[in-house]
């Protein structure tokens, strides 16, 4: 009998360890079939290095699917073959569905869709996104606009969400 479904939510500021984490987690769910979910455009070198960096932390044993736009589709082909899916990140999911209309409605709808994916799926689930509620207002609409959706978004995952886990300083802070 497989293991019960699992959705957990890692958030935290940059650089907190959420990834790291996130990784971990992944190996406590399975050490057979993981599937990493990257929504990363990697658009310069610096961001093509992370990439890299990324995928060797990660080693042979993860499949890796990228989906900068189509998550919950991803999320849905991927789970019957996955005992674990991490998707990493919300934040840089949502800056790309901006890219393709910086009017919050569509990017709404799309968080709908994910939220029906991680409920029809039937691997556990790890999402990791970055906390923005505790940083200033940003100065112009389009900024406000990103930190509101991402911020609603992070609402609505952790709602659903088994399991929320805040990064601090490397540190795991479980608060669901």
């Amino acid at each position: 009998m497989p293991p019960p479904k699992v959705i957990e939510f890692i958030v935290g500021g940059c650089r907190s360890g959420k990834s790291r984490y996130a990784l971990e987690s992944a190996s406590r769910f399975s050490t057979k079939q993981k599937t990493f979910v990257a929504t990363c455009l990697p658009l310069d070198d610096e961001m093509r290095d992370r990439v890299a960096r990324h995928q060797a932390e990660r080693g042979a044993e993860w499949s890796t699917f990228e989906a900068p736009l189509e998550l919950p589709e991803a999320i849905l082909d991927n789970c019957e073959s996955s005992d674990v899916i991490l998707v990493d990140c919300l934040t840089l999911w949502i800056s790309n569905l901006f890219m393709e209309s910086e009017a919050l409605e569509p990017v709404f709808d799309h968080v709908g869709w994910l939220l029906n994916s991680l409920e029809q799926a039937s691997c556990s689930i790890i999402i990791v996104s970055n906390e923005v509620g505790t940083g200033i207002v940003p100065q112009n609409k389009l900024a406000r606009h990103y930190r509101d959706a991402v911020g609603w978004t992070n609402q609505r995952v952790a709602a659903l969400a088994d399991r929320v886990v805040w990064m601090v300083a490397g540190i795991p802070v479980r608060i669901k």
